[in-house]
């Protein structure tokens, strides 16, 4: 195929929106061309779209139907919905092919999306409770007598999450933002940007084919958001990701301001990779920092929030890091993306490269050209009707004066090589970009890596240390985490996304309860220590999971602890400390004679609680908060109350037992009623199967 024939490409369609459960398409609007051959491919408008109903609608539908689930039934919706997706991937790649996006690109975008859900589904179901709030925190002393008590409790925001996207993950951009207040238990409205809405309107077409969301849980704008921020209320939250100059507009609508709305922003930022002053060029950290380096220029055509856009080296490496960046880009091929062989597609569309290109020659009053300013040959595609531009390295010799390379980003397949003399240049350098998400230091000296990380952290979101250690399982510089943190102080816009189980708490309200120990527990259905408990005669763990209720306890016989006994688990144990076992130590020691052990303390309680007999409970889950608050010294008499503090039940699979997880907080007491030890163990319970999955 030569790079003036075009493969066949789809009738240009009409981008839908799905607004209140029902597509619906305007007519005409925005034209929509590949970014390959620049042939015109899709129209999109949203003319006609009811805003405010659009809103009502997740407020009233969406919002009930998600608050009726608890987190653990949202969570499990999402792994369904992942597989789901993940069976639909090659109609979402070949669309994605047209925006300029490659193979390799795809893996970033539409497997990373969908790996998202999966990634917060099981975040969810293995650390938030099966129930519709979140306990957050210890309980606070509010008073001396412990009637009095606080504790902060997070419940779904009763609005719409509403998201603007950028045009570069038309996939990962919305499941990656979806996936958290999904599980929070509120609905959301989507906003692609237009260049690649087409893409995105067939991933919500998936989901809503799917059925397997509540019933307003998503809608889809594709368009204009119109007067959809004048409509917004204080429960409702809006994400924005794109340009810091347009967030700066967004973010102070007169709505937003004055009925309070979070607004968060991921903005584009000029980060940066650093090469440690004692990475030679025959070191295996070298390699890999040029790897980032071309991937990162390369990748999604450099069109990256997080994509390097500074080279910050040792004034001596120039030539070195010059010549390795121009030999690994002459490995890339660039063409149509959707061909095997290529490496690097093009821009999302002309408007994008012409806008790169003005910021290219602005760059270029302070910068030396080291490569680019040529055509490759193509294999696919168009350089005239298509948007491609040849990767493009800089140099800005002079960077701490010349700040060109630190306030303009070319979003595209730019980046400056930047020279210093010690690791404290460089750290400047990296702060003069004044706030981004990401930042690599690549380094094997640890010395070094501190150094730099410390000098750096405070104006970027994320920060690898990439070495010949974790270089194998490394995802890269540019590559977002479910687990971690994206966003960036500064011009990256102040915002967080992601960052596991943070992310689902920004669609979450906090709120502080003050009250007596028994309504706080009754309540929040987490026994807490002052609390009435329930004693009806049966040992606690004679009951099944369904039998079992918060606060049912058990109050012990009571034991002395004898010197006999101090001697003997020391012998068993082996643990001699002179507290233990040395009487002219122990005198001089913080307690002023001989003590039993915490352990020791541990296992005699556990003697006296637990029942032997086989029956419902299966095995000890763990122990959770253990404080040893009183020593126990020979001759002390100790009893324990064992309470139920929580429960929760697990999700079974097809041939499992059903089982729960009970917590039970543990109180020991010496013969004067004074705590000596306290502690929750979990243990994993037999269900009936037919009692209520608390």
């Amino acid at each position: 195929m030569t790079p003036s024939q075009s493969p066949t490409l789809p009738r240009p369609i009409q981008v839908a929106s799905l607004i209140q459960g029902q597509w619906h398409a305007a007519r005409g609007g925005q034209e929509i061309r590949d970014a390959a051959y620049g042939q015109p491919i899709a129209y999109v408008s949203s003319e006609g779209v009811d805003f405010a109903a659009a809103l009502k609608y997740g407020r009233d539908i969406g919002g009930r139907n998600l608050r009726k689930l608890d987190f653990h039934q949202r969570a499990r919706l999402l792994r369904s919905l992942a597989g789901y997706l993940n069976e639909c991937k090659a109609e979402f790649n070949a669309l994605s092919h047209l925006t300029g996006a490659t193979r390799r690109d795809n893996l970033v975008d539409v497997d990373g999306g969908i790996g998202t859900l999966f990634s917060y589904s099981s975040m969810a179901r293995r650390d938030l409770p099966a129930q519709k709030f979140v306990l957050e925190d210890d309980i606070n002393l509010l008073g001396k007598g412990g009637s009095f008590i606080g504790r902060h409790v997070l419940v779904p925001r009763e609005g719409v999450a509403v998201h603007i996207n950028a045009f570069n993950f038309p996939v990962w951009g919305m499941l990656e933002k979806i996936a958290p207040n999904l599980i929070a238990g509120v609905p959301a409205i989507v906003k692609p940007a237009s260049q690649t809405a087409y893409v995105t309107e067939a991933v919500v077409r998936a989901i809503h084919e799917s059925g397997l969301l509540p019933e307003g849980a998503l809608q889809l704008i594709s368009g204009s958001t119109g007067d959809l921020f004048d409509h917004l209320q204080e429960q409702d939250t809006v994400t924005f990701t794109g340009s810091a100059a347009t967030a700066s507009k967004l973010k102070v609508h007169p709505n937003i301001v004055r009925r309070s709305v979070p607004f968060n922003t991921e903005a584009d930022s000029l980060n940066c990779i650093v090469l440690g002053q004692t990475v030679t060029p025959d070191a295996p950290e070298f390699a890999l920092f040029v790897r980032e380096v071309v991937n990162e220029m390369t990748s999604k055509a450099g069109q990256k929030c997080t994509a390097i856009r500074r080279v910050i080296i040792p004034r001596e490496r120039v030539e070195d890091v010059t010549q390795a960046i121009r030999e690994r880009l002459s490995g890339i091929t660039m063409g149509d993306p959707s061909r095997e062989d290529v490496r690097m597609g093009p821009l999302v569309g002309t408007s994008q490269r012409d806008d790169v290109a003005e910021v290219l020659r602005q760059l270029k009053a302070e910068s030396e050209v080291l490569i680019g300013d040529e055509r490759p040959e193509l294999l696919g595609g168009d350089w005239d009707s298509g948007a491609f531009m040849a990767p493009t390295l800089l140099l800005a010799d002079q960077p701490l004066t010349n700040h060109t390379a630190h306030e303009l980003e070319a979003f595209g397949p730019v980046a400056t090589l930047m020279p210093y003399a010690n690791l404290d240049e460089a750290a400047e350098l990296a702060r003069l970009g004044r706030g981004s998400l990401a930042a690599s230091i690549v380094t094997h000296d640890r010395p070094e890596a501190r150094e730099l990380f410390f000098g750096m952290a405070s104006t970027h979101g994320r920060i690898l240390i990439l070495n010949r250690d974790d270089a194998k399982e490394s995802t890269g510089h540019g590559s977002p985490l479910p687990q971690l943190k994206h966003g960036g102080p500064g011009r990256a816009g102040g915002g967080e996304e992601l960052g596991g189980l943070r992310a689902v708490k920004h669609y979450l309200i906090r709120t502080a309860i003050q009250a007596d120990p028994t309504t706080l527990t009754a309540i929040t259905g987490e026994y807490v220590r002052g609390a009435a408990v329930t004693e009806d005669g049966v040992h606690p763990f004679r009951k099944n999971f369904d039998e079992l209720r918060v606060g049912d306890s058990l109050l012990t016989p009571r034991r002395t602890i004898t010197e006999s006994d101090v001697s003997a688990f020391a012998g068993l144990s082996g643990d001699r400390f002179y507290a233990h076992t040395d009487e002219i130590a122990a005198k001089e020691s913080l307690f002023g004679k001989r003590v039993a052990h915490g352990y020791l303390v541990l296992a005699a309680a556990a003697g006296l609680f637990v029942d032997p007999g086989v029956g419902p409970v299966l095995a000890n889950y763990g122990l959770e908060g253990l404080r040893f608050t009183e020593p126990v010294g020979f001759g002390d008499t100790i009893r324990a109350r064992l309470t139920v503090q929580s429960k929760t039940a697990k999700e079974t699979r097809d041939g499992e037992t059903p089982t729960g997880v009970v917590k039970w907080h543990v109180d020991v007491t010496n013969q004067n009623d004074v705590l000596v030890a306290t502690y929750s163990i979990l243990t994993l319970v037999a269900r009936s199967g037919n009692g209520p999955a608390v």
